[in-house]
């Protein structure tokens, strides 16, 4: 049981330009709601004391420089979002619970600590004007000294930033609230103009775009509705960089075999490997039909991929959607790992400035800004990124994303999840704590399947089968 102790309201510590912040084609199509980032921290020696004065400081202090993060979303006639930037303030709450450090295990995503750790954000009695963009939690655990430690929970809006933006952002707070100086790599670029549509309605498609199309189905069912039904479980599994860089190896096996370009590819990431195992394995533990039409769905940062490219500080969303060649689960599990990566590396390179403008012309069309003035009335709901779930995966990489260096004056945190449980199959790759090319898979996966696909997951890391 959690006991809020208190809420505070923090904003700007320095008066901040007011108006309206106009959002990015990124930023509209982005999921209409907040995610909650999870920080734990153990005390290595004795009891962590935390200055919750001090986190309000430090975070007003930040606030100056981050100032829409203070604002409210609205929505124009036209149905496009936008931030109020009228410097409301975010909220900080302190609460304790009734748990140890220990009863949470290894902090894998659960209904418990979503409702222990995460500040509930209320979406349907509120205007959505009303939410802050951020919302802080701040939870002690109870216990002996050995046992003690906190959880610090920043949910925060995905349509104002994707998560290396709100990263960087939470990282300059720890920074700020350590005792350390605001210099000019901490500064966020605001200016969304330099992504700018040329043109004010959608333009005709210049590529096919199967990212934006409907995923194949379970044979026999013409819809989703049926696995869209069934409950999910996470579990955080951990793979070594030796494990990784098998994988690796795996997965860049028969690379003098030519592209469809007829090149030589390059090889393939850390990514692209623990993508294609995480898509073999799940394909291995649904027990699919050999002839199941499956493909994989993620996004990827264009940050780098734009000519010139965007600052690296650039605070919004800078996300592109890309998809797998659609293929057959019997290639997946009976091919080499290498077949299934190749596929990863594919859709991957289809990300090309042209591509990508073209994505985001399309992707916020009539029905995409339609659906956004009817979240905004409470007339009807957003419209969603298609269903990724079985037959399908979503995967997410955060691994090049400095997940551990939230440091606030307890040392770096002991552990990094995301504070809910997906609704469908999902596996978001981090780096591990370390920093030393281990990474941490937070896999969101179907109750049913869940146990074959951990066993698949370790067992296939070893075997010469791969």
């Amino acid at each position: 049981m959690v006991t809020i102790k208190a809420s505070h309201t923090v904003a700007p510590n320095q008066p901040t330009p007011q108006g309206r912040l106009w959002l990015s084609n990124s930023d509209q199509t982005a999921r209409p709601a907040h995610t909650p980032n999870l920080y734990i921290y153990k005390a290595k020696h004795n009891i962590i004391e935390y200055d919750i004065e001090k986190m309000i400081d430090s975070l007003s202090k930040v606030l100056v420089y981050y100032y829409p993060v203070a604002g409210r979303l609205s929505v124009t006639e036209s149905g496009r979002m936008e931030v109020d930037c009228n410097a409301k303030g975010v909220t900080l709450i302190e609460a304790e619970t009734a748990k140890t450090f220990d009863d949470f295990g290894d902090f894998t995503p659960s209904d418990s600590i979503k409702e222990e750790l995460v500040p509930v954000i209320d979406y349907h009695s509120q205007p959505i004007e009303e939410i802050p963009l951020v919302l802080v939690q701040v939870t002690r655990f109870k216990g002996d000294r050995k046992q003690q430690g906190l959880a610090v929970a920043v949910a925060v809006s995905h349509p104002v930033a994707d998560g290396y933006a709100w990263i960087h952002f939470i990282n300059t707070w720890a920074k700020v609230n350590r005792g350390g100086m605001l210099d000019l790599n901490d500064m966020p670029c605001l200016d969304r103009t330099i992504r700018r549509s040329s043109s004010l309605s959608s333009p005709p498609p210049r590529f096919d775009h199967p990212e934006l199309k409907p995923l194949p189905f379970k044979l026999g069912k013409s819809d989703s509705t049926e696995e869209q039904n069934k409950k999910t479980t996470a579990a955080v599994l951990k793979l070594t960089s030796e494990q990784v860089e098998m994988l690796r190896k795996k997965a860049n096996e028969n690379e003098n075999l030519s592209t469809k370009q007829g090149s030589r590819s390059r090889p393939c990431s850390r990514f692209e490997a623990v993508a294609a195992h995480i898509w073999r394995c799940a394909c291995k533990a649904r027990e699919l039909d050999r002839n199941q039409p499956t493909l994989v769905r993620f996004n990827a940062d264009f940050r780098n991929r734009l000519t010139p490219p965007l600052p690296r500080n650039y605070f919004g969303n800078a996300l592109a959607a890309t998809v797998t060649p659609e293929c057959y689960a019997g290639e997946i599990t009976s091919k080499p790992l290498s077949y299934a990566a190749r596929k990863m590396r594919e859709a991957v390179e289809m990300l090309k400035e042209e591509y990508i403008s073209s994505q985001l012309d399309i992707a916020l069309g009539e029905e995409q800004l339609e659906s956004i003035k009817a979240l905004f009335s409470r007339q009807g709901e957003r419209r969603n990124a298609p269903f990724a779930g079985n037959p399908n995966l979503q995967i997410t990489s955060w691994i090049n994303i400095p997940l551990y260096e939230a440091d606030f004056g307890w040392g770096k945190p002991e552990h990094f999840v995301l504070g809910y449980v997906c609704p469908f199959d999902r596996g978001i790759i981090i780096q591990g704590p370390e920093n030393d090319g281990s990474v941490i898979v937070i896999m969101y996966f179907q109750i049913s399947h869940m146990q074959l696909f951990k066993k698949f997951f370790y067992e296939d890391v070893f075997t010469s089968r791969l």
